[in-house]
């Protein structure tokens, strides 16, 4: 078989196998189909020389494999698995509310909605909700098969965002819309109740990846945010690469989460400790009531009352004294000044002395002082006196009536409550997207929400790892391509 031809029966085989492999499986199936960059350079050099260079890359671009496209199907566990490759929006409701406060002429929920492939997709037939407006109000959400309960499973969301088009200020976050009799998808807003807030969000140079969750007071029935401490990670790649990411929140039922990107996790914590404001009031606060008392003394030091100036202290004394010791340079040309009228200066035609006074020529530096070391006057330089003291003042001394920093004292808490377990979140029965973009043709896909961990990692599996794949097959290609004897003559020459 002809070397070129067995090579390329190789990578199609190699990339025909990721339909059906897991992300690292069908990463390592291109990888070895491919080989070592090496051998595919040597076994291209073989069995090129001329003319063929050309032949070799029209066979390339004839026979080069292309990843078939399958969508993920869920298995196991899940309140929604949605892929978008029906190719509609069917399931899902786009709001055709007005937000509250705003402007009338944007005040409507008018963005507009596609169910469409990427523009720059590595898997044809691949299909996901794009947003397709700038400058709008979007909104658009879908039921789950059933309500989450937060019982003794974990929560686990994700989905997968591609900034086509770069983001200058918008959001790609998901709101749990929490389970309520008066939930209508159809007037989807702002202000809709939601138990989870979740995703990135970026405006100017400020990168984000909210976690935020709606906390139920036990004792008023109030619901606060409460929001995750910020990632540690550089999310700013997230972003700006234009490729498409994973983007999965964990919550525990013994209060832990973890948020990750690409199934690599770049933020954790508890929610009792690691949330801002905290779940739990403190159990004691200050008395509004306290106040501190008149004569309550705050000085740790005072000026000490027994002191007494010095009878020789002058306080009269200036701060700095002519030097006596200071000699006039030679050559110094006393009867010169340092600046005089420019010769060459000629009075305006239009100079009115009634109006503008006696004319002067403008001020030049002297000509003759240019080499001397001065002119006019020479007066002795000003050093600083050595006898100069300043106004006397009493030295500080430890206050012997010092009480401290007052504070008011604590009482407890009337709002204090305990809430042990704050991942016993509202129940939630919605998904929805409600953002403001400046940008468009931002892309979602593959959204999926499970409380177990084996079913979400094979869904992401069978769709973002094929993703994922699909793009590392494209640039092995490229690179194949970059280091073909014609292009490695080009860089030659």
């Amino acid at each position: 078989m002809d070397q070129r031809v067995g090579l390329f029966v190789l990578l199609a085989v190699g990339l025909l196998c990721l339909t059906l492999a897991p992300v690292s499986r069908a990463e390592d199936l291109v990888e070895d189909s491919l080989g070592d960059d090496m051998d595919v350079e040597d076994e291209l050099d073989l069995g090129m020389a001329g003319d063929e260079d050309e032949e070799l890359e029209g066979d390339m671009q004839d026979e080069a494999p292309s990843v078939t496209y399958k969508a993920p199907e869920p298995v196991g566990e899940h309140y929604i698995a949605e892929s978008f490759d029906r190719g509609t929006l069917d399931g899902w409701v786009v709001s055709s509310a007005k937000k509250e406060g705003a402007d009338e002429d944007i005040a409507k929920y008018d963005g507009k909605w596609s169910v469409e492939e990427m523009k720059d997709s590595k898997l044809p037939g691949d299909k996901g909700l794009v947003l397709k407006s700038r400058a709008k109000h979007h909104a658009i959400s879908a039921q789950l098969l059933r309500p989450f309960p937060f019982d003794s499973k974990p929560l686990i969301i994700q989905y997968e965002v591609n900034f086509q088009s770069g983001i200058d200020c918008g959001g790609a976050y998901v709101k749990l819309l929490t389970q309520t009799p008066e939930l209508d998808l159809d007037q989807f807003v702002d202000k809709t109740p939601y138990t989870i807030m979740f995703g990135p969000d970026k405006c100017g140079e400020d990168y984000k990846l909210h976690f935020i969750f709606r906390h139920k007071n036990p004792k008023t029935g109030e619901f606060e945010e409460k929001h995750a401490k910020k990632p540690d990670a550089d999310l700013r790649t997230y972003f700006t690469d234009k490729k498409t990411h994973l983007y999965t929140l964990v919550v525990n039922p013994d209060n832990t989460f973890e948020v990750l990107v690409d199934q690599t996790v770049v933020n954790s914590g508890s929610l009792l400790t690691d949330m801002t404001p905290p779940v739990n009031p403190p159990s004691e606060i200050e008395d509004p009531d306290d106040q501190k008392p008149e004569d309550w003394d705050e000085r740790p030091k005072i000026q000490d009352p027994a002191a007494a100036k010095p009878e020789d202290w002058d306080e009269d004394a200036p701060a700095q004294v002519p030097d006596e010791d200071a000699v006039k340079p030679d050559g110094w040309l006393d009867d010169e000044l340092e600046y005089t009228g420019d010769p060459d200066a000629v009075k305006p035609e239009d100079w009115d002395e009634d109006m503008d006074g006696e004319w002067e020529a403008p001020q030049v530096p002297n000509p003759a002082c240019e080499t001397a070391p001065g002119c006019g006057a020479w007066k002795r330089p000003m050093i600083d006196n050595p006898n100069y003291k300043g106004k006397w003042k009493s030295p500080m001394i430890d206050n012997p009536n010092y009480q401290g920093v007052w504070k008011p004292r604590k009482i407890p808490n009337p709002a204090f409550f305990e809430d042990l377990q704050p991942f016993k979140m509202t129940p939630f029965s919605a998904v929805g997207l409600e953002l403001w973009s400046m940008t468009s043709e931002i892309f979602f896909d593959n959204f999926f929400i499970t409380d177990d961990r084996n079913t979400a990692e094979r869904w992401a599996t069978d769709g973002w790892g094929l993703k994922k794949a699909a793009e590392g097959a494209a640039e092995s290609e490229d690179d194949v391509l970059r280091r073909s004897p014609r292009n490695r003559k080009v860089r030659r020459d």
